[in-house]
């Protein structure tokens, strides 16, 4: 049974009596009086004035009864929703921007940053293109998210390599990337793909793990390039990084202990060199030395042979003045130089009758230092003189 029913007090009882007694107020047009909205600022006699009078003003707009709707008032409406429609057509460009407005679909022109205005839709539609940002697309996964379908390749010694890079683009052509491709940032994914698989099969596994991988990543950015500019893409390749080369899992540890060996021979052939240089250091040290002794050699004996020569050529010319006494000063100079360092006894012949008997101590060796004058007592002969 339904709870407004006074005749069932409903869940919460029976209303007062005084209440039931009250007969509803009627409107002056009719029909009960409503319940009375409350006084003050939301509410009351006058917002109800006031909402009576907006009703009364737009019933005059649009005629009364039978009347129909004035021609003022459509074209109002008409000239509001014109005005609303051509100002849609104002948009602004940001700083890193370039916009790219097409007239029923075909490129009319592109825009540069600030305020500007199109003819609204459906004439005109504008696409903005951030051309200044840095994007980067990644292949081959990332270490939490591997994508081996991506990142496994052949090299060109038949080896399997997994190779993760990344790379870095810019937007240089905003129409060209609008037009040219459905999904650009696919595009670029798939031809980087494309092109580190071709570089890296024409390069050997230790170049690419090693030292040759900024010649990888500087063939696939040339290569990348060309394709792209080939498909008009509007796309400028900036750069490619390698995250990450390394052998498969499967077979990480045989090409472990293939580097392994690999460092061992270079240590090997580090130490080889070593010793190399220094062996033909020290012999090209001793073959200069050797040299230089040899050419202060040849030096001293033919100084010493000009000045032998000179001091003949000097002698020659005292012998052709004084024949004589040159021959006696070159005898006496040449007895000099030989019975300088000898132990000798000089016997006068002259006047001697009984043998001369010396002490055993004469003829022992001495130095010049132990070298005394003879005794007085003998003889000393004269100085003999060179037959001419």
């Amino acid at each position: 049974m339904p709870w407004n029913d006074n005749a069932n007090p409903g869940p919460w009882g029976s209303p007062p009596d005084d209440e039931r007694r009250e007969k509803p107020e009627r409107r002056p047009g009719g029909g009960p009086r409503g319940p009375q909205r409350p006084e003050g600022p939301g509410g009351g006699p006058e917002f109800d004035a006031a909402f009576d009078r907006l009703r009364r003003r737009f019933s005059g707009l649009f005629g009364g009864p039978g009347q129909g709707v004035r021609p003022g008032v459509i074209v109002a409406i008409i000239g509001a929703a014109f005005a609303l429609w051509a100002l849609s057509g104002l948009y602004v460009v940001q700083p890193n921007e370039e916009a790219v407005v097409t007239t029923f679909g075909a490129y009319s022109r592109s825009e540069s940053p600030g305020l500007r205005y199109h003819l609204p839709f459906p004439i005109e539609r504008v696409d903005k293109v951030p051309v200044t940002n840095l994007n980067q697309t990644n292949v081959g996964g990332s270490p939490q998210n591997e994508q081996p379908a991506e990142s496994l390749m052949l090299t060109a010694d038949e080896n399997i390599v997994n190779l993760t890079f990344s790379v870095n683009w810019r937007i240089n052509d905003a129409a060209r990337y609008v037009f040219s491709t459905r999904q650009p940032e696919d595009a670029v994914k798939a031809v980087a793909e494309s092109a580190m698989r071709e570089v890296v099969g024409t390069s050997a596994l230790d170049q690419i793990m090693t030292t040759g991988r900024g010649d990888v990543e500087i063939r696939t950015v040339a290569l990348m390039q060309r394709t792209l500019d080939r498909w008009g893409t509007g796309i400028s390749v900036v750069g490619v990084q390698i995250r990450s080369a390394n052998p498969p899992s499967e077979v990480a540890a045989a090409f472990r202990d293939v580097s392994n060996a690999e460092q061992d021979r270079q240590s090997a052939i580090n130490e080889a060199n070593t010793y190399r240089n220094r062996v033909i250091n020290e012999a090209k040290g001793t073959a200069a030395a050797t040299v230089q002794s040899a050419q202060a050699y040849r030096e001293q004996s033919v100084r010493d042979a000009l000045g032998e020569a000179a001091r003949f050529n000097q002698i020659y010319g005292e012998y052709k003045r004084a024949p004589g006494a040159t021959r006696e000063r070159l005898y006496l100079e040449t007895m000099e130089r030989v019975l300088a360092h000898s132990n000798k006894v000089i016997v006068s012949s002259k006047g001697t009758t009984a043998p001369i008997i010396l002490p055993p101590d004469v003829f022992k060796p001495r130095s010049a230092a132990d070298a005394s004058p003879p005794p007085a007592s003998q003889p000393q002969p004269p100085a003999a003189r060179p037959q001419p």
